[in-house]
Protein backbone atom coordinates (compact mmCIF):
# COMPACT_ATOMS: atom_id res chain seq x y z
CA UNK A 1 0.00 0.00 0.00
CA UNK A 2 1.09 3.35 -0.79
CA UNK A 3 1.33 6.40 1.39
CA UNK A 4 0.87 9.35 -0.92
CA UNK A 5 3.15 11.93 0.77
CA UNK A 6 5.10 14.34 -1.11
CA UNK A 7 8.52 13.74 0.74
CA UNK A 8 8.14 9.73 1.90
CA UNK A 9 6.25 6.96 -0.09
CA UNK A 10 5.74 3.34 1.23
CA UNK A 11 6.72 0.15 -0.34
CA UNK A 12 5.77 -2.99 2.06
CA UNK A 13 5.79 -1.21 4.99
CA UNK A 14 9.59 0.45 4.59
CA UNK A 15 9.73 3.95 4.43
CA UNK A 16 11.92 5.47 1.49
CA UNK A 17 12.66 9.49 1.18
CA UNK A 18 11.81 10.96 -2.42
CA UNK A 19 12.02 14.86 -3.28
CA UNK A 20 11.16 16.05 -7.06
CA UNK A 21 14.55 16.92 -8.42
CA UNK A 22 15.14 17.88 -12.14
CA UNK A 23 11.37 17.00 -13.18
CA UNK A 24 11.58 13.63 -12.29
CA UNK A 25 11.51 11.56 -8.62
CA UNK A 26 14.66 11.22 -7.02
CA UNK A 27 15.00 8.56 -4.27
CA UNK A 28 17.49 7.89 -1.74
CA UNK A 29 19.99 4.81 -2.90
CA UNK A 30 20.19 3.98 0.69
CA UNK A 31 16.38 3.74 2.04
CA UNK A 32 16.38 1.41 -1.40
CA UNK A 33 18.92 -0.71 -0.26
CA UNK A 34 17.58 -0.69 3.21
CA UNK A 35 14.14 -2.18 1.96
CA UNK A 36 16.01 -4.67 -0.91
CA UNK A 37 18.59 -6.22 1.65
CA UNK A 38 16.84 -5.69 4.81
CA UNK A 39 20.25 -4.62 6.48
CA UNK A 40 21.02 -2.63 9.97
CA UNK A 41 23.42 -0.67 8.49
CA UNK A 42 22.30 0.10 4.84
CA UNK A 43 24.90 2.87 4.67
CA UNK A 44 27.62 0.78 5.45
CA UNK A 45 26.13 -1.87 2.50
CA UNK A 46 26.01 0.72 0.04
CA UNK A 47 29.47 1.88 0.94
CA UNK A 48 30.93 -1.87 0.50
CA UNK A 49 28.90 -2.51 -2.83
CA UNK A 50 30.19 0.34 -4.37
CA UNK A 51 33.88 -0.79 -3.83
CA UNK A 52 32.85 -4.33 -4.72
CA UNK A 53 31.49 -2.99 -7.92
CA UNK A 54 33.65 -0.75 -9.28
CA UNK A 55 31.31 -0.64 -12.37
CA UNK A 56 28.53 0.70 -10.20
CA UNK A 57 30.78 3.15 -8.41
CA UNK A 58 31.76 5.06 -10.96
CA UNK A 59 27.85 5.09 -12.78
CA UNK A 60 26.65 6.19 -8.97
CA UNK A 61 29.53 8.65 -8.90
CA UNK A 62 28.63 10.20 -11.98
CA UNK A 63 24.62 9.47 -12.27
CA UNK A 64 23.49 9.91 -8.70
CA UNK A 65 23.42 13.29 -7.23
CA UNK A 66 22.74 15.05 -3.54
CA UNK A 67 19.72 15.60 -3.49
CA UNK A 68 17.70 17.48 -0.44
CA UNK A 69 14.97 15.66 1.01
CA UNK A 70 13.01 15.87 4.15
CA UNK A 71 14.10 13.16 7.17
CA UNK A 72 11.08 11.35 8.78
CA UNK A 73 10.63 13.98 11.08
CA UNK A 74 10.63 16.97 8.13
CA UNK A 75 13.89 18.36 8.55
CA UNK A 76 16.02 18.77 5.50
CA UNK A 77 18.87 16.90 4.62
CA UNK A 78 20.65 16.11 1.84
CA UNK A 79 21.36 12.47 0.79
CA UNK A 80 22.97 10.83 -2.59
CA UNK A 81 19.71 9.79 -4.61
CA UNK A 82 18.93 8.31 -7.89
CA UNK A 83 15.82 8.46 -10.32
CA UNK A 84 13.77 5.53 -11.46
CA UNK A 85 16.70 4.58 -14.01
CA UNK A 86 19.26 4.70 -11.76
CA UNK A 87 17.15 2.45 -9.32
CA UNK A 88 16.89 0.08 -11.69
CA UNK A 89 20.57 0.29 -12.47
CA UNK A 90 21.06 -0.33 -8.49
CA UNK A 91 18.97 -3.19 -8.40
CA UNK A 92 20.84 -5.15 -10.84
CA UNK A 93 23.70 -5.22 -8.58
CA UNK A 94 21.88 -6.10 -5.82
CA UNK A 95 20.64 -9.95 -4.89
CA UNK A 96 17.01 -9.68 -3.79
CA UNK A 97 13.72 -11.38 -3.95
CA UNK A 98 12.20 -7.89 -3.50
CA UNK A 99 14.10 -6.80 -6.47
CA UNK A 100 10.91 -7.66 -9.07
CA UNK A 101 8.06 -6.20 -6.70
CA UNK A 102 10.17 -3.37 -5.95
CA UNK A 103 10.78 -2.24 -9.91
CA UNK A 104 6.92 -2.54 -10.43
CA UNK A 105 6.30 -0.08 -7.24
CA UNK A 106 9.00 2.15 -8.32
CA UNK A 107 6.31 2.11 -12.11
CA UNK A 108 3.55 3.14 -10.08
CA UNK A 109 4.97 5.84 -7.66
CA UNK A 110 6.75 7.44 -10.62
CA UNK A 111 3.46 8.12 -12.10
CA UNK A 112 1.87 10.02 -9.20
CA UNK A 113 3.43 13.62 -10.23
CA UNK A 114 2.62 13.15 -13.81
CA UNK A 115 -1.06 12.68 -12.47
CA UNK A 116 -0.41 15.61 -10.90
CA UNK A 117 0.79 17.62 -13.68
CA UNK A 118 -3.02 16.25 -15.39
CA UNK A 119 -4.66 17.41 -12.28
CA UNK A 120 -3.31 20.02 -10.15
CA UNK A 121 -6.00 19.41 -7.12
CA UNK A 122 -4.41 16.46 -6.68
CA UNK A 123 -0.42 18.22 -5.93
CA UNK A 124 -2.89 20.33 -3.47
CA UNK A 125 -4.34 17.30 -1.62
CA UNK A 126 -1.12 15.56 -0.87
CA UNK A 127 0.57 19.26 0.19
CA UNK A 128 -2.05 19.68 2.72
CA UNK A 129 -1.72 15.74 3.87
CA UNK A 130 1.62 17.06 4.37
CA UNK A 131 1.58 19.83 6.42
CA UNK A 132 -1.42 18.37 8.27
CA UNK A 133 1.26 15.66 9.57
CA UNK A 134 3.76 18.35 10.20
CA UNK A 135 0.89 19.77 12.76
CA UNK A 136 -0.20 22.79 10.86
CA UNK A 137 -3.92 23.65 11.95
CA UNK A 138 -6.48 23.06 8.92
CA UNK A 139 -7.30 27.35 8.41
CA UNK A 140 -3.70 27.71 8.29
CA UNK A 141 -3.20 25.49 5.45
CA UNK A 142 -6.24 26.78 3.41
CA UNK A 143 -4.27 29.77 3.96
CA UNK A 144 -0.97 28.82 3.11
CA UNK A 145 -2.31 26.33 -0.28
CA UNK A 146 -4.20 29.85 -1.73
CA UNK A 147 -1.20 31.80 -0.77
CA UNK A 148 0.97 29.15 -3.17
CA UNK A 149 -1.67 29.67 -5.72
CA UNK A 150 -1.10 33.52 -5.94
CA UNK A 151 2.11 33.02 -6.07
CA UNK A 152 2.44 31.01 -9.04
CA UNK A 153 -0.33 33.02 -10.92
CA UNK A 154 2.01 36.26 -9.98
CA UNK A 155 5.29 34.66 -11.45
CA UNK A 156 3.48 32.74 -14.34
CA UNK A 157 2.49 36.63 -15.00
CA UNK A 158 5.92 37.63 -15.14
CA UNK A 159 7.54 35.05 -17.43
CA UNK A 160 4.89 36.04 -19.78
CA UNK A 161 5.87 39.46 -19.39
CA UNK A 162 9.97 38.91 -19.76
CA UNK A 163 11.29 37.91 -16.45
CA UNK A 164 12.47 35.10 -16.21
CA UNK A 165 15.97 34.98 -14.51
CA UNK A 166 15.78 33.56 -10.72
CA UNK A 167 18.07 36.80 -9.62
CA UNK A 168 14.90 38.79 -11.26
CA UNK A 169 12.26 36.88 -9.57
CA UNK A 170 13.96 37.61 -6.24
CA UNK A 171 14.53 41.41 -6.67
CA UNK A 172 10.80 41.41 -7.07
CA UNK A 173 9.71 39.26 -4.67
CA UNK A 174 12.08 41.44 -2.32
CA UNK A 175 10.62 44.51 -3.62
CA UNK A 176 6.84 43.43 -2.51
CA UNK A 177 8.19 42.15 1.27
CA UNK A 178 9.54 45.69 1.74
CA UNK A 179 6.49 47.91 0.60
CA UNK A 180 4.32 44.89 2.55
CA UNK A 181 6.52 44.62 5.90
CA UNK A 182 8.71 46.86 5.79
CA UNK A 183 11.68 44.24 5.12
CA UNK A 184 12.89 42.14 2.72
CA UNK A 185 12.24 38.22 2.85
CA UNK A 186 16.32 37.49 3.92
CA UNK A 187 15.69 40.22 7.09
CA UNK A 188 12.47 39.20 7.77
CA UNK A 189 13.82 35.30 8.64
CA UNK A 190 16.21 36.80 10.81
CA UNK A 191 13.34 38.90 12.59
CA UNK A 192 11.79 35.38 13.11
CA UNK A 193 15.35 33.92 14.05
CA UNK A 194 14.94 31.40 10.80
CA UNK A 195 18.13 29.62 9.04
CA UNK A 196 17.16 27.73 6.47
CA UNK A 197 13.58 27.27 6.66
CA UNK A 198 10.98 28.13 4.24
CA UNK A 199 9.57 31.69 5.78
CA UNK A 200 5.86 31.69 4.57
CA UNK A 201 5.67 28.14 6.48
CA UNK A 202 6.59 30.01 9.51
CA UNK A 203 4.44 32.93 9.01
CA UNK A 204 0.59 33.31 11.25
CA UNK A 205 -2.34 33.92 9.67
CA UNK A 206 -1.94 37.75 9.26
CA UNK A 207 0.85 37.50 8.19
CA UNK A 208 0.41 35.02 5.48
CA UNK A 209 -2.92 37.31 4.38
CA UNK A 210 -0.88 40.09 3.87
CA UNK A 211 1.70 38.63 1.55
CA UNK A 212 -1.32 37.14 -0.86
CA UNK A 213 -2.07 40.56 -0.82
CA UNK A 214 0.38 42.20 -1.66
CA UNK A 215 1.08 39.70 -4.80
CA UNK A 216 -2.38 39.65 -5.61
CA UNK A 217 -2.96 43.12 -5.90
CA UNK A 218 0.49 43.14 -7.57
CA UNK A 219 -0.78 40.91 -10.46
CA UNK A 220 -3.94 42.98 -10.85
CA UNK A 221 -1.92 45.91 -11.63
CA UNK A 222 0.73 44.33 -13.61
CA UNK A 223 -1.88 43.13 -16.12
CA UNK A 224 -4.14 46.73 -15.83
CA UNK A 225 -1.13 48.59 -16.77
CA UNK A 226 0.32 45.79 -19.58
CA UNK A 227 3.56 46.17 -17.90
CA UNK A 228 6.31 44.75 -19.99
CA UNK A 229 10.22 43.61 -18.86
CA UNK A 230 11.40 43.97 -15.78
CA UNK A 231 11.58 47.88 -15.24
CA UNK A 232 8.25 48.26 -15.39
CA UNK A 233 7.02 45.14 -13.71
CA UNK A 234 8.77 46.48 -11.00
CA UNK A 235 6.90 49.80 -10.42
CA UNK A 236 3.68 47.30 -10.62
CA UNK A 237 5.84 45.37 -8.05
CA UNK A 238 6.23 48.53 -5.79
CA UNK A 239 2.55 50.02 -6.39
CA UNK A 240 1.02 46.60 -5.09
CA UNK A 241 3.44 46.18 -2.14
CA UNK A 242 2.68 49.78 -1.18
CA UNK A 243 -0.94 49.06 -1.36
CA UNK A 244 -0.28 46.08 1.03
CA UNK A 245 1.97 48.11 3.40
CA UNK A 246 -0.71 50.61 3.83
CA UNK A 247 -3.44 48.49 4.47
CA UNK A 248 -1.28 46.46 7.16
CA UNK A 249 -0.45 49.86 8.58
CA UNK A 250 -4.20 50.50 8.62
CA UNK A 251 -4.62 47.39 10.73
CA UNK A 252 -2.38 47.90 13.08
CA UNK A 253 -3.86 51.23 14.02
CA UNK A 254 -6.98 49.53 14.44
CA UNK A 255 -6.20 46.44 16.52
CA UNK A 256 -3.17 48.27 18.29
CA UNK A 257 -0.51 46.22 17.47
CA UNK A 258 2.02 44.92 14.97
CA UNK A 259 1.44 42.42 12.31
CA UNK A 260 4.67 40.85 12.02
CA UNK A 261 5.76 38.90 15.01
CA UNK A 262 9.46 37.02 16.17
CA UNK A 263 6.70 33.83 16.52
CA UNK A 264 7.60 30.67 14.35
CA UNK A 265 6.20 27.24 14.07
CA UNK A 266 9.26 25.28 13.79
CA UNK A 267 9.11 24.49 17.44
CA UNK A 268 5.52 24.89 19.00
CA UNK A 269 3.27 21.69 19.39
CA UNK A 270 -0.09 21.30 17.68
CA UNK A 271 -1.48 22.80 21.10
CA UNK A 272 0.07 25.69 21.27
CA UNK A 273 -0.18 26.61 17.76
CA UNK A 274 -3.72 26.67 18.47
CA UNK A 275 -3.47 28.63 21.30
CA UNK A 276 -0.92 31.09 19.17
CA UNK A 277 -3.80 31.51 16.67
CA UNK A 278 -6.34 31.99 18.66
CA UNK A 279 -4.40 34.69 20.54
CA UNK A 280 -3.97 37.01 17.52
CA UNK A 281 -7.43 37.25 16.79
Amino acid sequence: MLLKEKSLVVFQNSKIKRAWFKDEWYYSLVDVIMVLTESVNPTDYLKKLRKRDIELNNYIGINCPYVKMLTKTYKERTFIAGNNTNIFRLIQSVSSKKAEPFKLWLAKVGKERIDEIENPELAQKRMKELYKMKGYSESWIEKRVRGIVIRDELTDEWKKRDVHTNKEFSILTAEISKETFGMIPSEFKNFKSLKNENLRDHMDDLELIFSMLGEKVTNEITVAKNSKGFDECEVSVKQGGQVAGNARKDAEDKIGRPIITKNNFRKISEKDKTILLKSKK
